[in-house]
């Protein structure tokens, strides 16, 4: 078998990879197994892991679109159309969602996150898989098993009842309780995971070579969504697997992006060129924290009032209980969310990958 990490097909590096795009959902469910009682049936999150959750690195990531967006100035002339009519749009739809029911509002929202955060997982597949030149049967495996990795414990969470966790709110996922069906499916799930096997072995046997990067991106989306809503019934595991193997390879593969397509060329843009020159990193993640921060004081502040002591600067803010004023705020402080789920769909097409 070959072994040369130059066969692999890194995105930056082969350390860099592990550690940063697919070890975080091995080490968020090893976390989570290391300390079942914490996670397993807790139906609350202690203050502390939450604003590291939420803040540092759920809502962070999201505004780590801005670096392939609002803040590259070759992009932004390039697709200003696109990036200026998305966001409205998107408060437009917002706002008549919440006038029309504030539950609806998450509901779509909430699917939509869903939508993106299973694109993630095939996305990262496809990247991993880019210099393969496998036969359309391997390919169309490879893309029937990460999809099942995510939606068959997304099918489990529709069809059981009594899940202590929700995506956004309670209630935002429809469920409707059917065993029969998720017997079927369950078996399905199984034959699914034991083809892809019988591929890999296939391959290795044949070709005397395996694709470790893409392997371990599947095998990681298979366990962290298996475990965080399937296996594990509590708020804090379900969050812990959701947030860190989404948020922080999103934020990696931002940033490893850029930081190639840059290189050490100084850029006009000032803001591009404090995040990605010397000591870059630390800008790049200081404005990132910096935004969430921002955003969930205001909504702390203005909507929720559950964390004042995280959000102090905010806390005198009057909260907001009118509905009108409600179905114009509420779509605005989700704008970034909206935004970035949506955009997201367009700025990774192949005329912008590595």
């Amino acid at each position: 078998m070959l072994s040369d990490k130059q066969t692999q097909p890194w995105l930056n590096t082969a350390w860099s990879d592990v550690i940063f795009i697919i070890s975080p959902a091995f080490f968020s469910l090893l976390l989570v197994l290391l300390f079942p009682g914490q996670f397993q049936n807790s139906s609350g999150i202690p203050l502390a892991y939450w604003v590291f959750l939420i803040v540092f690195i759920d809502v962070a990531h999201v505004y780590s679109t801005l670096y392939r967006t609002y803040f590259s100035p070759g992009n932004f002339k390039r697709q200003y159309t696109l990036l200026i009519s998305i966001p409205l749009a998107c408060y437009i739809i917002g706002v008549i969602l919440y006038r029309f029911d504030g539950l609806w509002f998450w509901r779509i929202l909430a699917y939509l996150a869903v939508y993106h955060f299973i694109r993630q997982q095939y996305g990262f597949m496809r990247l991993y898989s880019r210099n393969e030149n496998s036969i359309k049967l391997f390919t169309t495996i490879d893309k029937i098993a990460i999809y099942t990795a995510t939606l068959y414990p997304l099918l489990f969470w529709h069809l059981s009842s009594g899940r202590n966790f929700n995506w956004f709110i309670e209630g935002d996922f429809f469920t409707f309780k059917n065993d029969m069906l998720l017997r079927y499916s369950s078996i399905v799930y199984i034959l699914i995971i034991a083809i892809y096997m019988v591929k890999e072995i296939f391959l290795v046997i044949n070709k005397r070579w395996i694709n470790i990067p893409r392997n371990l991106i599947v095998i990681g989306t298979f366990l962290s969504w298996y475990f965080g809503i399937v296996y594990f019934n509590g708020d804090m595991a379900f969050t812990t697997l959701n947030v860190i193997s989404h948020g922080i390879p999103y934020i990696a593969l931002i940033w490893f992006f850029e930081k190639k397509k840059i290189g050490d060329k100084t850029v006009k843009n000032k803001i591009m060129d404090l995040c990605f020159g010397k000591f870059g990193i630390f800008y790049f993640l200081l404005i990132l924290v910096l935004f969430a921060y921002l955003e969930e004081g205001l909504w702390d502040g203005l909507v929720w009032k559950e964390h004042q002591s995280v959000f102090k600067p905010f806390s005198s803010l009057p909260q907001v209980t009118n509905n009108e004023l409600l179905s114009l705020l509420v779509p605005l402080l989700a704008l970034p969310q909206a935004t970035h789920y949506v955009l997201d769909g367009f700025i990774w097409k192949t005329k912008n990958k590595f």
